[in-house]
């Protein structure tokens, strides 16, 4: 896997987090795998071939609802890229919800969520959220031996900053290739951060300024999750800026998710969105952000983040 950060148009990745059945322990179900199946079969339909988890999706069901497609599939493993991510620990018998990127909690989530994706490699691991009680170095040794193990090919980071990664980098011996942040029309901090400096609105902002050229200078991929924004501009009564996205599609024969995920690959940074829709013609709508470079012009990427602001820019 060649992280794509500063060289143009991202990938686009399927996020896994809606398959696997309720967010609790109930067992999942036949209609689960068959939600899953349907799932993966529209995501390569569409070209798209890197599949994201985390362990603690549905608590492991997502997992282990995707290692029921790959049993049924033994051809698929060798097609795609598997990603999961550790790091979160849900509340349990053991204590409250909390961040754990100790070495040995590392090691344990690896090897759980290589049982259930019913895999013998992870392609990617990223660290789910930054852990205030981690030591850097623990955390690198626990890399190295997975590594070292062929349990593990690449590492990468998810919600971190430019300092916490570069914190991070300085006691490893292998590169970082990615980090996933929420990133979408929507959700817009990432981008507004860097022409705020200077204006009263900066200090509510809040996004560390800085990361997006840290990742890109230094080869991480930036993935978005989120990159839909939960259907927000897509919807039934549209909005200023889901009329023009609507207008933008008819016009360049596509469709308003591709438009979506077109703005977010058009920054430079090379944005990698990781789609979460579960449903088969949405992914599948998405194909042509997949295949095709984003179609938007300055003018119409400016258009629609002042529309998606509501206000004009600083």
């Amino acid at each position: 896997m060649t992280p794509k950060s500063g060289t143009g148009r991202g990938r686009v990745l399927y996020g896994c987090m809606g398959i696997g059945g309720s967010w609790d322990r109930t067992p999942y179900s036949a209609a689960n795998i068959a939600q899953a199946e349907a799932a993966v079969e529209a995501a390569l339909s569409a070209g798209i071939t890197a599949f994201d988890h985390a362990d603690i999706y549905r608590h492991g069901k997502s997992e282990s609802v995707f290692g029921e497609v790959l049993a049924r599939a033994p051809d698929l493993r060798e097609r795609i890229t598997l990603q999961t991510k550790c790091g979160i620990r849900l509340p349990d018998g053991d204590g409250v919800g909390r961040y754990d990127l100790r070495a040995s909690s590392i090691t344990r989530r690896v090897e759980e969520s290589l049982a259930r994706l019913r895999t013998d490699v992870i392609d990617v691991l990223l660290l789910h959220r930054p852990d205030p009680l981690a030591s850097p170095e623990e955390i690198a040794k626990a890399i190295a031996s997975l590594q070292q193990q062929g349990l593990v090919r690449h590492f990468g980071v998810s919600n971190m900053s430019a300092a916490q990664i570069d914190s991070l980098r300085a006691h490893l011996d292998v590169p970082l290739i990615a980090n996933q942040l929420e990133m979408s029309l929507a959700r817009r901090d990432w981008l507004e951060a860097g022409v705020l400096l200077n204006t009263s609105a900066a200090a509510a902002n809040g996004f560390p300024h800085g990361t997006l050229e840290y990742c890109a200078a230094h080869g991480l991929e930036l993935q978005a999750w989120g990159p839909l924004a939960q259907g927000r501009f897509t919807g039934p009564e549209p909005t200023p800026a889901g009329s023009l996205i609507r207008d933008l599609a008819e016009r360049k024969e596509t469709t308003p998710e591709t438009i979506l995920l077109w703005w977010l690959q058009r920054h430079p940074a090379g944005i990698s969105p990781v789609i979460g829709t579960t449903n088969p013609e949405r992914i599948r709508a998405c194909h042509d952000a997949v295949e095709s470079d984003p179609g938007l012009s300055h003018e119409e990427w400016y258009e629609l983040w002042i529309a998606a602001r509501g206000a004009r820019l600083p």
